[in-house]
């Protein structure tokens, strides 16, 4: 822990920075005490705790770390210079959140994502149905960024496909969460996969990229265990979806040409334009091809019976910027055409700040390093220490009950222990997604368990899905499988002293 400057003329001040060396029991102090009330909070509130009372418990837990450590002479000062850093050092990630949400409200609006959705809809074959569950809810997950939207929408009616069909509940919605997470965790949109490379201190897309490589054998696995389990099922009947078809249609002008935004911006992102840039200029893209293309939906949205200047210029703005909703004649679908623009990341933007305050005063006391340095005598080596990630993601899922805090806690007390091997942060992202991030899911009482069984079974609780979300049990293993192997573990391009 670094000391403040003394002043040499003013010695009486010397005793308020030499500070007695925090043992382990009092820097868990913090740590335990916002387990507990983060878990009783979200025993009240449920689903409701990332409105803001999560965000709250994490500065009630910033307060419990500064009284340790005012006990142990670090003053209010020198907390408050580190939360000060720690909330800088995220400024990009907030930047490119903000663009994600901006971005998702113009490629509902000018039909974008519809038309992503409706091609993927007919990948549908009774035969191989289990894995076209995957895969579509692969596509619309990356699409939205969301594997709660996908499996609330699209989710649902898959499950009651299945039932027509004959197959197990519990195995379609192993299905559809399987390409949910996977979705989920590759796409930009997604507001955990923004997370975790803000608190490993890395680039979003970098983090994407380098995360292919143990996402894709899994999703790859996870495929083929489902086309396996297809074709010795006895499936009746075939699915009709004929009607969600002819609702997207309905309600926006679908064609293949929508793809040409998409690329532009993929065409960015491999020729390593920062990815400030890329989104914002995704999301103005998509402004102007709504208005090209679905000019009657940007007039509703501007409140407007036809597309003016002003009107044009009202209803791009309302999609960057707030709510927005496009109706079909699908009660099903039209939960999915929502977005929340910029303004639906102020909640996720809301917990990182929350989370630099915490993890800014627990590194000011000294709490990160005594903990992270105690892990570190147990996980001498490259593994341990991706051994040690994975047990503290999974531990914060079970005991916290939530994804958010499972990757929030981990990242911010493993960042400099990933730094200190000389391991890029890249490595600590991944390893916070493959274990934090998909994992939720498999706990009934994590927010995601709970949100997921209500969802496509109709009460909270239910694990019939469990045994079949291959991909969330595969994930931790294949990232343990990469370090226990060496396999892609990018190191920094200079070591630290």
């Amino acid at each position: 822990m670094q000391s403040q400057d003394i002043n040499p003329r003013e010695p009486q001040d010397e005793n308020i920075v030499e500070n007695k060396e925090l043992n382990i029991w009092e820097a868990l102090i913090p740590v335990f005490a916002l387990v507990g009330m983060l878990a009783y909070n979200i025993y009240v509130y449920g689903d409701d705790a990332l409105s803001g009372s999560n965000q709250f418990v994490l500065l009630l837990g910033a307060a419990v770390a500064a009284i340790v450590g005012f006990r142990n002479k670090v003053s209010y000062k020198q907390m408050l210079e580190e939360v000060a850093e720690n909330v800088k050092s995220t400024t990009g990630a907030l930047l490119i959140l903000l663009m994600v949400g901006a971005l998702a409200g113009t490629w509902l609006i000018s039909g974008i994502i519809p038309t992503m959705i409706y091609y993927g809809l007919q990948l549908l074959s009774p035969k191989i149905f289990l894995a076209a569950c995957v895969i579509i809810c692969a596509i619309i997950s990356i699409a939205t960024g969301s594997s709660w939207t996908t499996s609330a929408t699209v989710g649902i009616a898959l499950v009651g496909i299945g039932e027509t069909l004959g197959i197990s509940l519990g195995m379609t919605a192993g299905a559809v969460l399987s390409g949910a997470y996977f979705g989920d965790k590759m796409s930009p949109l997604s507001d955990t996969t923004n997370l975790a490379p803000a608190m490993a201190g890395g680039e979003l897309f970098s983090h994407i990229k380098y995360m292919a490589w143990t996402t894709i054998p899994t999703i790859t696995i996870t495929l083929i265990a489902f086309i396996i389990i297809g074709l010795n099922l006895d499936v009746s009947g075939s699915p009709d979806i004929q009607d969600k078809l002819t609702a997207i249609k309905g309600a926006f002008n679908i064609s293949p040409l929508l793809f040409i935004v998409p690329v532009i911006v993929i065409i960015m992102i491999v020729k390593k334009t920062p990815p400030l840039i890329a989104l914002l200029i995704g999301a103005l893209l998509g402004g102007v091809t709504a208005l090209i293309a679905q000019p009657d939906i940007v007039a509703k949205i501007a409140g407007a019976d036809s597309l003016t200047f002003q009107s044009g210029y009202q209803g791009v703005m309302n999609a960057l910027t707030v709510d927005t909703a496009v109706e079909t004649s699908s009660k099903e679908l039209n939960d999915l055409f929502t977005a929340g623009g910029m303004k639906g990341m102020l909640g996720t933007i809301w917990l990182i700040i929350c989370a630099m305050v915490f993890g800014g005063v627990m590194d000011a006391i000294g709490a990160l390093s005594r903990i992270t340095n105690s892990l570190l005598k147990m996980a001498t080596s490259v593994f341990g220490l991706f051994a040690s990630t994975v047990a503290s993601c999974l531990a914060l899922n079970l005991t916290a009950s939530d994804q958010y805090l499972a990757l929030v806690v981990p990242g911010k007390m493993f960042k400099k222990a990933y730094e200190d091997k000389g391991l890029a942060p890249e490595n600590l992202s991944r390893t916070l997604e493959d274990s934090g991030t998909v994992t939720s899911v498999l706990v009934p009482w994590n927010t995601c368990g709970a949100y997921h069984s209500k969802v496509l079974f109709g009460y909270a609780g239910a694990t019939a899905y469990i045994p079949y979300a291959f991909f969330s049990i595969i994930s931790p293993f294949m990232t343990l499988l990469f370090a226990a192997f060496s396999i892609k573990i990018k190191q920094l391009t200079a070591k630290p002293a």
